[in-house]
């Protein structure tokens, strides 16, 4: 087993704010998977919702595209990624596409709650400087304060 090396790059980046993107990145990283699950309850033979099997799927590409987006941050700031278990869906039987969409958005209520702590952190922002707040850095919509 090799233990990490020292980042070259690392200047200043205060391991709360490396937590911080860590557990964003999980938190992405659920979404998608969350998604994918209610991508596949659609697209079953029994329930056959195509539109909402591909507007799902889309959604769990999205956020994983997120997660990759925040650990490029990460790298760029010499943090290091420490990836944890993800969450299984609460739900297996999404029921209806009524049930789906309100699920959907409370998932999506959570993860921008999350990403707005994050971004108003100003000791994330110190790490980063000229970025300060930027969600557009990141490629996320900026979330209306």
């Amino acid at each position: 087993m090799t233990t990490a090396s020292t980042s070259q790059v690392r200047q200043n980046y205060h391991q709360d704010s490396e937590a911080a993107i860590n557990r964003q990145i999980n938190l992405e990283l659920y979404a998608s998977y969350v998604y994918l699950s209610m991508s596949y309850y659609f697209d079953r033979d029994d329930v056959a919702l195509k539109n909402f099997a591909k507007y799902f799927l889309h959604q769990s590409h999205e956020e994983r595209e997120h997660a990759e987006k925040l650990m490029k941050l990460q790298n760029q700031g010499g943090g290091r990624i420490f990836l944890q278990d993800i969450k299984k869906p609460d739900c297996d039987d999404w029921e209806s596409g009524l049930n789906a969409m309100g699920c959907a958005l409370h998932l999506e209520k959570n993860v921008n709650q999350s990403l707005l702590e994050l971004l108003i952190s100003p000791q994330l922002w110190g790490d980063f400087p000229g970025h300060q707040g930027s969600a557009c850095m990141l490629g996320f919509p900026l979330p209306f304060l």
